[in-house]
């Protein structure tokens, strides 16, 4: 029996925002460099066509994933890849509830979809196969490794019977709330001033942008400066990744890195302006 993950518009997500920004970077480095930039053009293109190739299966793999009960197991399929973990090979079944803190070690993580190895505050390492976490997230330890999935509430009790029934193993709740603060660890999502960090560097790239758009036109400055926004919105995203885990260990290096994002897309600004300005 199939199953769908819980619902989420994360794939549309990735998909909007995906094309909007390989749209730009790549549009952006095309109309910046000339012929006699060819060395450094092609050192900004290869690496951006790679991000979107990776980029690519991730949003493939968004649109695909589901959960499916097969004779042999459980089958997870997201984009290119699938894999069937035994029944006889899960050792344990785990219903993680409450408020759950993860972060990215690598993979994919956006609004309503994360995909790839993180780390569960309280738990440990995990291999995420997820939509939205939500209330509850079904943690599966196997022979395999240490599976995290979010089958569709409607189905989620289903879903964890026939795993039950198959495997033979009984499921037990964790609830997050219950263990110590120091075991939780510091919660990026809750952290008002990171918030507004983030929210600035948001807003700063978003007026550059605007900025641009209205008073480029016919101003006779040179290509290069539409370089500067390209190089601000490849800033944003390494800065909010990295920034969410470096907090994890360090909460003030997690600010430091998104004032450092604040700091550069100001100055991208100033030159801007500068030089429109002449």
């Amino acid at each position: 029996m199939e199953y769908k993950p819980r619902k989420s518009y994360g794939a549309w997500y990735g998909l909007i925002v995906g094309v909007a920004v390989f749209g730009i970077c790549l549009w952006g480095i095309g109309f910046s460099l000339g012929e006699e930039d060819k060395v450094l053009k092609l050192m900004l293109l290869i690496p951006a066509y790679l991000f979107m190739a990776v980029y690519a299966v991730f949003l493939f793999s968004a649109f695909t994933l589901k959960y499916e009960t097969t004779e042999k197991g459980l089958l997870i399929k997201a984009g290119f890849r699938r894999f069937t973990i035994a029944y006889d090979e899960i050792n344990e079944l785990i219903n993680v509830r409450g408020k759950v803190n993860l972060f990215s070690v690598i993979g994919a993580n956006w609004p309503g979809f994360k995909i790839g190895l993180f780390t569960l505050r309280g738990i440990g390492p995990i291999r995420l196969y997820a939509t939205k976490a939500g209330d509850e997230l079904l943690y599966i330890k196997s022979s395999q490794g240490f599976i995290g999935i979010t089958p569709a509430d409607e189905a989620y009790d289903d879903l964890l019977k026939t795993l039950e029934n198959k495997s033979g193993k009984k499921s037990t709740i964790f609830d997050t709330e219950k263990i110590p603060d120091e075991e939780k660890g510091e919660n990026v999502r809750e952290d008002n001033f990171f918030r507004l960090l983030l929210r600035i560097n948001l807003l700063m790239l978003l007026a550059y942008g605007l900025y641009l758009t209205i008073f480029f036109p016919g101003s006779g400055a040179p290509n290069f400066i539409i370089l500067l926004l390209v190089l601000a919105l490849a800033l944003f995203f390494f800065n909010i990744g990295n920034a969410e885990r470096l907090y994890q260990f360090s909460s003030t290096g997690g600010y430091v890195l998104l004032a450092i994002g604040i700091l550069v897309t100001g100055i991208f600004f100033i030159l801007t302006l500068a030089e429109l300005s002449l």
